[in-house]
């Protein structure tokens, strides 16, 4: 078997990063436009529902000052606009999602700029990091279909661990604009945001994954092999048994075919409810005890480091393990033509 070595992989990682996390942006995108019209489209009948409410108010009294005066704050589960150039809606967390890919571009860009037979600095840490990915990810869908899947799992690996790493630096989530309270400044619309803890994007990085898995699937088995994986019955039966088998491996392939629908969703609740379930806890813990916000999300912030490697682990591993189930026997096949 032709070996791949890390060097020839880093050298074409950067493209194709870039190619995933422009799809993937562009996924977006195209999501916090359609929440942007649905927003402007639901003010109007917001603002009605307010003065209708104001007049019953004023009829049957307003409740106390005291009370009317409570809000809650704390993190919004949709992002939050900061800005509207040529009409396009630019969220936080697309401004943290973009520094990120911009980062990640450019380092893969200069630690593959002049390969050396003895790397060191950047390229030696990039050849670490993709030689032991590919390695791993080998020893679990086999030699043949890491080649041709290693570029897109290795790049949301990559991609979801540094978003879910930068969204912890100091000042995401507590930069931007507010108002002062009587319990101090509030933040009512942050310039960072966490990416991973915004659903738009992690459900565009699941719909470039459920796109690729059918090329893959197609690319390794056809479509033939495609239906006959999905529906023909498995084992030697003759008979009324092999009848029986037909009718319910049909049945089964009718509820894989749901399943398979409904893995995108799975995929991108996941990741975002944990993330931004994190995010939620460090906003908690920072307004729990009034002169202690520094100093109680300290030890959450390891946690979260944590969650971060666990969750981009688990995003590339359900993507690597969604396509061997369906391409797992033509790789048994390959490997032992091969031996």
């Amino acid at each position: 078997m032709t070996q791949i070595h890390p060097s020839q992989i880093g050298m074409t990682l950067g493209t194709k990063l870039a190619l995933v996390l422009f799809a993937a942006l562009i996924f977006g995108l195209g999501a916090d436009l359609t929440y942007a019209r649905n927003a402007a489209a639901q003010a109007g009948s917001e603002t009605s529902a307010n003065e209708m409410a104001g007049d019953h108010n004023a009829e049957q009294g307003s409740l106390p000052a005291t009370v009317a005066e409570t809000e809650e704050h704390g993190l919004s589960q949709k992002p939050v606009e900061i800005a509207r150039p040529f009409g396009f809606p630019i969220t936080n967390s697309m401004v943290v999602s973009w520094i990120v890919a911009v980062g990640l571009i450019i380092f893969a860009r200069l630690a593959t700029r002049d390969m050396k037979g003895v790397p060191g600095g950047a390229q030696n840490f990039l050849e670490w990091l993709v030689e032991g990915l590919y390695n791993f990810l080998e020893s679990i869908i086999g030699p043949r279909l890491v080649k041709r899947t290693f570029w897109f799992l290795a790049t949301v690996f990559i991609f979801i661990l540094s978003a879910s790493w930068v969204g912890l630096i100091p000042g995401a989530g507590t930069i931007g604009w507010g108002h002062q309270t009587s319990e101090g400044f509030v933040i009512d619309e942050p310039l960072f945001r966490a990416a991973n803890a915004d659903l738009n994007l992690t459900l565009a990085m699941a719909l470039v994954f459920f796109a690729c898995w059918i090329i893959w699937s197609l690319q390794e088995v056809g479509p033939v092999g495609f239906l006959k994986e999905l529906f023909a019955p498995k084992g030697e039966s003759t008979g009324i048994l092999k009848l029986l088998m037909i009718v319910a491996f049909f049945a089964a392939g009718l509820l894989e075919i749901i399943s398979i629908l409904f893995r995108p969703v799975s995929l991108s609740f996941r990741l975002y409810g944990n993330i931004y379930a994190g995010e939620t806890m460090l906003e908690t813990m920072s307004r729990m005890v009034p002169g202690l916000g520094w100093l109680l999300p300290i030890p959450f912030y390891f946690m979260e480091l944590l969650v971060g490697l666990v969750q981009a682990l688990v995003f590339m591993l359900l993507c690597a393990v969604f396509t061997l189930l369906m391409c797992q026997h033509e790789e048994e096949g390959s490997a032992t033509a091969h031996e």
